[in-house]
């Protein structure tokens, strides 16, 4: 499992809201086209999305409205692709999480990082203990990937679209 995002552009976002089923080709390109290509995604946090949520958050699942909603916040959009339906934060939602996460730095991520607590509460991909002493490579980089993500988001009035493929 993988977190994949992409920002949208008003239109994008408009066409969404209006068509919901056009959530997978905006995430995935359009996959009855035998020739197309897959696009790449925006936000790609490989196996890293559930332990940047954790330490955005302190918990396994629960959001807010502010860095709890960067990973898997938003409104259900669309069908479920398997582990459950993508999802999309309109512009304002965005602006308060890349407000939210410009308030974070790596070092108070470190601070949080636990392994032990990761383990207790099934935190994926599991096996946090084996890495933990490579919070640099496994979770830093993807923080300053999602946080980057959303401030350009911000700074464009862009929506986002997330799911977990």
């Amino acid at each position: 499992m993988v977190l994949i995002g992409r920002r949208l552009s008003a239109e994008e976002f408009r066409l969404l809201l209006a068509d919901p089923a056009t959530a997978d080709t905006l995430l995935y390109g359009d996959l009855d086209d035998d020739e197309a290509e897959m696009p790449e995604p925006e936000l790609d946090l490989e196996k890293s999305w559930h332990g940047v949520h954790y330490l955005l958050t302190g918990t396994a699942w629960a959001t807010d409205d502010g860095a709890g909603a960067a990973i898997l916040g938003g409104d259900e959009v669309g069908e479920d692709g398997g582990y459950g339906p993508a999802r999309i934060l309109g512009p304002e939602r965005v602006r308060a999480v890349a407000a939210s996460l410009d308030a974070l730095n790596v070092e108070t991520l470190r601070a949080r990082f636990d392994p032990d607590a990761m383990a207790v509460a099934d935190i994926y991909p599991l096996g946090w203990a084996d890495i933990a002493d490579d919070f640099d490579r496994c979770l830093a980089p993807y923080f300053i990937q999602l946080r980057d993500f959303y401030r350009s988001a911000a700074s464009n009035g862009q929506a986002v679209l997330l799911a977990i493929a």
